[in-house]
């Protein structure tokens, strides 16, 4: 489960409630349905609970994803316990929904027979129906109901991906994309800055592609624009972006705008040609690397996140060690791995055989995650003795937790500080000396307050 608050919300005027616990498997997007949904369960009464540690018996709502293998096991394991506690008689009623029910609902209605109904990604409407909701007693002008710690948020900018890669299932899943209207995303973060969020993570399947479904030409560049001069907004940073007709004028609203975050998450994937091309990417190992150039020249000190896979159907060792030797080279900053899993009804799966062996595969992503180790763990040491900003998010044992703005909430490293030194507050924002580092943590000291 994500690691994010429970929150719990009803109306007075509701005589009579239900409970219902709300559980979100895979990406911060799924997590921004979940908020939403929450919000309409709350508003028609019901207490509401966000990946309880113990379930409350009544209604149990699962929000999956059907990204990869992996992702999928853990959402039908989830499934499966929640059969489990119905049957033992502590659970009354279960929903399942989501990319994971979208893809498979058939085949999980059969089985899974103790579900008492699957919906897709989007059918909110006939949840809400079949959950016998009844309209909200006292309505809020509030969309979503945040999980998250008060002080960040994520916007979800558009849904869908109009990109054909071969391996992706996301497409199938959500459909081509639809981006949110600039001003209706604009005044959902004024209305999230009012209730104190500060910090916003902005995500979509492919913020590139921003506004060319609705504008007919690339916006993400003018929207963050606008996002960086909402008064109370003071850190921003960009989730998946691509390399293929990359939007340059984004980097120079990084420049002008000190709260635009010299952070970029971009999914590359791979370096050699050929994977790319059987990938059906539209980039190739020039353009990427001239891509990676032009970010690195134009914004100094940018931290790069970049997802890569290894095994994909055909992969060989030398296309493999390129890929290595890429990683070495380009030293980025922040770097995931997963390896190849056919997903049905991709053109991967129609047209390449799944020929590298599952213990190759973990062989190369293994080694793929011990090289960028090294890297990371240097890339954390350049910044020991530097004097950084840094927001608190929770207190931990003997430690405050917090993040640089190098750190995105969840997936990077964490800034400690000894609590013992004095108190902090969470949400706020502290200068901190940077005094050690490790490859997950920096190790710090508050030399004052961020103004």
């Amino acid at each position: 489960m994500n690691k994010t608050n429970t929150p719990s919300h009803h109306c007075h005027q509701v005589k009579s409630q239900r409970s219902i616990d709300l559980i979100t498997m895979g990406c911060s997007k799924n997590l921004v349905d979940s908020e939403r949904l929450l919000r309409r369960f709350a508003d028609a009464g019901c207490r509401v609970f966000h990946n309880p540690e113990t379930i409350h018996g009544d209604i149990a709502v699962v929000n999956t994803c059907g990204f990869i293998g992996d992702a999928k096991e853990e959402s039908i394991n989830m499934i499966l316990s929640l059969a489990d506690a119905k049957e033992d008689g502590d659970l009354k009623e279960i929903y399942v929904m989501g990319c994971l029910s979208e893809r498979y609902r058939k085949e999980l209605a059969e089985e899974i027979p103790q579900v008492d109904r699957f919906y897709g990604k989007f059918d909110w409407d006939g949840l809400i129906a079949d959950l016998r909701l009844t309209p909200a007693a006292c309505p809020t002008a509030d969309d979503r109901l945040l999980t998250t710690p008060g002080h960040y948020a994520y916007i979800k900018i558009a849904e869908g991906c109009n990109r054909r890669c071969a391996y992706c299932a996301i497409p199938l899943i959500t459909g081509p994309q639809v981006s949110r209207p600039m001003e209706d995303i604009l005044a959902e973060m004024e209305a999230l800055v009012s209730k104190g969020v500060s910090e916003f993570q902005i995500i979509a399947q492919d913020l590139t592609g921003y506004g060319t479904d609705l504008y007919g030409e690339q916006r993400i560049a003018e929207l963050i624009d606008r996002m960086a001069v909402i008064p109370g907004v003071r850190w921003i940073r960009l989730h998946y972006a691509y390399p293929e007709q990359f939007p340059m004028a984004l980097l120079d609203v990084m420049n002008r705008h000190d709260n635009v975050c010299k952070y970029l998450d971009i999914a590359l994937q791979h370096i050699s040609d050929d994977i790319l091309r059987r990938m059906h990417r539209a980039s190739t190992k020039a353009s990427t690397l001239a891509v990676i150039k032009a970010i690195r020249e134009r914004v100094p000190g940018i931290c790069l996140r970049t997802t890569m896979m290894v095994g994909f159907p055909g992969e060989t060792e030398k296309e493999y060690d390129e890929l290595l030797d890429f990683v070495r080279t380009a030293r980025f900053e922040r770097l995931g791995g997963f390896a190849y899993s056919e997903e049905e009804g991709t053109y991967a799966a129609k047209h390449y055989a799944d020929d590298i062996p599952e213990e190759v595969k973990q062989k190369r992503l293994d080694r793929l995650m011990d090289v960028q180790q090294d890297i990371m763990a240097a890339c954390q040491e350049q910044l020991v003795g530097r004097t950084l900003p840094v927001v608190i998010d929770r207190r931990e044992g003997d430690y405050y937790v917090g993040r640089t703005a190098y750190d995105s909430p969840e997936v990077d490293p964490e800034t400690l500080i000894e609590a013992s030194a004095g108190e902090l507050e969470t949400g706020k924002f502290y200068m901190v000396h940077i005094d050690r580092s490790d490859i997950y943590e920096l190790y710090g000291t508050v030399v004052g307050p961020a103004d």
